[in-house]
């Protein structure tokens, strides 16, 4: 059934490419015309730039598209003989409409001259040219999703959406997958914000997409990010362009059996030189009991199988708060500062029978009872002074700080019965983390003419620490006591200074970007009980280099970038802590890991006319690859499981993107991802190498009906992925979802099925080495419901200035 469906999707996507391509005997000699025009505020006078261009034929289908430059000036190529609308569209402002007359007694360049915007005042009304609003747009450096153009941001969560924005993939965990890998930064208008540097899955899930302007999906960095994130950058977009007066949103949702109710929203307001932005939301997360199992089967002298099979559940509680504030001082200087809250507090209950096993006899039997805590808290805080210059407005200087802080706390208590030759007794594990930093900014942007010259100087100064502690049961003296051997604290510095230059140039259809940004890292790490002490130090000299070339003439165009990127282990890699709440499997970090590199090479071709369309080829090359070990130790019958820079690794891939309106009323959009991977690493010495090919498929289709219904449908596919020792199972998903705005662009309700024709889905996920072979299965609730309901409100006016420039601490891994 995959396998149709699939062909199914290809096909359709055949045919819709021909289409593109479709041309008529006999054009050659039709002459083509020249549109150009300037863009100005009514009121102001003053040119605007990004106001979305189209030229619409008479039933109202778009032919041409294009933007305004920053002079407010544009310019539509190749237009044929015939009776048009040239229709010209920017939020905060209304709609302009032009019957334009291309015949062969004008001339070849058709001038408009300055074309007035005045500024919208009533409602969102650019949502009626919502049919020419393009959901995929690629630049330079990166591909934007503008998920207000998709109506299922009203239903899904910012990590439900993520499915649809191209490069980006959700596993069966729903962990994010960028090009292949985990291993990514994530940005919040263009900035880092404590909400999704621990935990993002958390906070994305209760995030509304209706909140959320757009996603940018940074595949070939600049030199002015830092150079950490080995896949690249994915940028949230929250901050609309704001008008005098005030706007916002809120929305109400109920998920089950898995999840449960959420809240959030947005609201800004600007009055006069003041602007303010806050987003804030909560939810409960509750994960019905579902079924858990291992097998594991060693080899040589003594060979054992282990069984284990139990439930587990778990309920969580989340919530943020973000606040943006900017305050223009005069036309060349403004100050902004923004303020995030997130926490979290979760609890789980696991049981499990354990059964280990010899040739003949039963070796050890045991029945573990695990309950365990968990608390984070995050905060962060920057202040930015930006200065522009009267020469050239564009040319900016900026200063910035930023605090940044979260602890975790987590507790776990097993108790230990039915036992059979297993004399471990019941114990506590307790491990506070602490995690803060510091960072301070300069950077420069100096735009002349065709050419813009950025450059900056930063110093991050970070600071983690962990007390850990086991303690164990003594039956003498009645009371948990603590094993000294077995805790520890750790202290870790890391601090990184870097400094960037970057140039971009921009000629008629080409565009250059390069740079390069030079970091110093040196680290520190102390375990104060062993009295045990370890440093690094390291440089490394990161470049990046993109180009554009755009064909006016049928919207299209290709991009080439490269980029090396690094990837500095977190807290959670580097913390010696061994977990042992399953009694048979320990894992632990290490403080010894070394920072990741990689070379990306990227080419990929982008059309966009009715539809659009976008597909790349490129290349990963990964060197120090940190991967997790498991090696099995027959003294004991434990599987060890830690982090080592032990190998290598290459991906080559293929991704497509493709979004088609088939029907003024009915719309299609697919993502795809094809790759093969190859592993390499050293477990106990031994050499392994794992590879296969991993394949990934989405597709949505939408159909509005009249009275302002709508109805969508998703299905999505992966075949599992591979990592060194082993390898996951794939998935497939299905989505059914319908809305309808009760109060036109304000008031709308929303409701989902999820995978309506399996209650359960079972992970498998394979380890193995050179003595042992492993199963692990987790039954999950796969079926799930969700009614949403999204309120919009405000009344508007003038455009909010912010910063263009602020603190971007994409530097560091801090997930698992």
């Amino acid at each position: 059934m995959k396998i149709q469906l699939s062909a199914l999707h290809w096909l359709a996507l055949l045919l819709s490419l021909l289409a593109f391509e479709k041309k008529t005997l006999g054009q050659e000699n039709v002459p083509v015309y020249r549109v150009r025009g300037m863009l100005e505020d009514s009121l102001s006078g003053q040119a605007l730039d990004f106001i979305t261009i189209n030229l619409l034929e008479a039933n109202e289908t778009p032919v041409k598209a294009g933007y305004t430059k920053s002079d407010g000036t544009f310019t539509l190529a190749g237009v044929r003989e015939g009776r048009y609308t040239l229709l010209a569209v920017g939020v905060g402002y209304k709609a302009r409409r032009i019957p334009l007359l291309v015949s062969g007694n004008s001339a070849n360049a058709i001038d408009l001259g300055k074309i007035l915007l005045g500024p919208e005042t009533v409602g969102l009304k650019e949502l009626k040219v919502t049919a020419t609003r393009q959901i995929v747009r690629q630049e330079v450096d990166r591909i934007t999703y503008d998920l207000q153009a998709d109506p299922e941001s009203k239903v899904n969560s910012v990590l439900d959406m993520m499915r649809k924005v191209p490069y980006l993939a959700l596993d069966a965990d729903n962990n994010i997958v960028m090009k292949g890998s985990t291993d990514f930064r994530i940005l919040i208008n263009g900035k880092p914000s404590s909400m999704v540097e621990r935990n993002y899955k958390e906070v994305l899930r209760t995030i509304p997409a209706s909140t959320i302007e757009r996603i940018e999906v940074i595949t070939t960095p600049p030199a002015k990010y830092d150079a950490e994130g080995l896949a690249g950058i994915i940028n949230i977009i929250t901050n609309k362009k704001l008008d005098n007066g005030y706007n916002g949103s809120v929305n109400v949702s109920e998920r089950f059996p898995a999840g449960g109710p959420s809240l959030g929203g947005s609201f800004s307001v600007k009055t006069g030189k003041l602007g303010m932005t806050a987003m804030a939301g909560a939810n409960i997360y509750n994960t019905p009991s579902a079924r858990t199992w291992i097998d594991r089967n060693t080899i040589g002298t003594d060979p054992t199988f282990l069984w284990q099979q139990g439930s587990a559940s778990e309920d969580s509680r989340g919530g943020y708060f973000g606040y943006e504030v900017s305050y223009e001082l005069d036309t060349l200087n403004l100050i902004s500062g923004q303020f995030n809250l997130n926490g979290n507090r979760t609890k789980g209950q696991r049981d499990q029978s354990s059964r280990l096993t010899g040739e003949k006899d039963v070796l050890q039997q045991y029945f573990l009872d695990n309950r365990n805590e968990g608390r984070g808290r995050g905060m962060d805080a920057s202040l930015n002074y930006q200065k522009a210059f009267r020469a050239d407005k564009n040319r900016l200087l900026t200063f910035s700080y930023r605090y940044y802080s979260f602890g975790n706390d987590m507790a776990t208590a097993l108790s230990i019965s039915d036992r059979i030759d297993y004399d471990l007794p019941d114990y506590r594990q307790v491990n506070d983390q602490k995690f803060a930093e510091q960072t301070f900014q300069l950077d420069y942007v100096y735009p002349i003419k065709k050419w813009t010259m950025e450059a900056g100087l930063k110093a991050i100064l970070r600071k983690n620490n962990s007390d850990f502690q086991h303690r164990s049961w003594d039956a003498d003296k009645g009371e948990f006591e603590t094993d000294p051997l077995m805790s520890n604290r750790f202290t870790n510095e890391q601090n990184v200074y870097g400094a960037y230059n970057t140039y971009q140039y921009n000629l008629k259809n080409w565009s250059f970007k390069a740079g390069a940004r030079l970091e110093q890292t040196i680290m520190t790490a102390d375990f104060v009980s062993s009295e045990t002490f370890v440093k690094q130090n390291y440089l490394n000299l990161i470049p990046s280099a993109s180009i554009s070339r755009k064909f006016k003439k049928n919207n299209n165009g290709i991009n080439l970038g490269y980029t090396q990127r690094i990837q500095r282990p977190g807290i959670y890699k580097l913390n010696p802590f061994v977990d042992r709440s399953n009694p048979n499997f320990e894992r632990t970090g290490n403080p010894n890991l070394r920072n990741e590199l990689v070379n990306d090479l990227q080419l990929s071709y982008n059309q966009a006319k009715k539809g659009s369309f976008n597909i790349s080829i490129g290349g990963m090359f990964f060197r120090d690859l940190i991967f997790q070990v498991s090696t099995y130790d027959a003294a004991t019958g434990i599987n060890r499981t830690t982090y080592g820079n032990t190998g290598s690794a290459r991906l080559l891939m293929t991704q497509m993107s493709f979004n088609y309106p088939i029907t003024k009323k009915w719309s299609y959009n697919m993502n795809a991802r094809v790759a093969h991977g190859k592993v390499t690493g050293t477990v106990n010495g031994v050499t392994i190498t794992n590879s296969g090919i991993m394949a990934q498929v989405f597709a949505a289709t939408s159909y509005r009906f009249e009275k302002s219904w709508r109805l969508n449908a998703n299905i999505s596919a992966y075949n599992g992925g591979i990592n060194l020792q082993g390898k996951s199972n794939g998935a497939s998903f299905t989505s059914f979802s319908g809305s309808k705005d009760l109060m036109k662009d304000q008031l709308s309700l929303s409701v989902s099925v999820n995978n309506p024709f399996r209650k359960f889905r079972t992970d498998r996920r394979t380890t193995s080495g050179p003595d042992f072979m492993q199963t692990s299965f987790r039954n999950d609730y796969f079926r799930s419901f969700n009614l949403s309901v999204n309120y919009k409100f405000g009344k508007l006016k003038d455009a909010v200035k912010k910063n263009k420039r602020g603190i971007r601490n994409d530097d560091v891994q801090n997930g698992g």
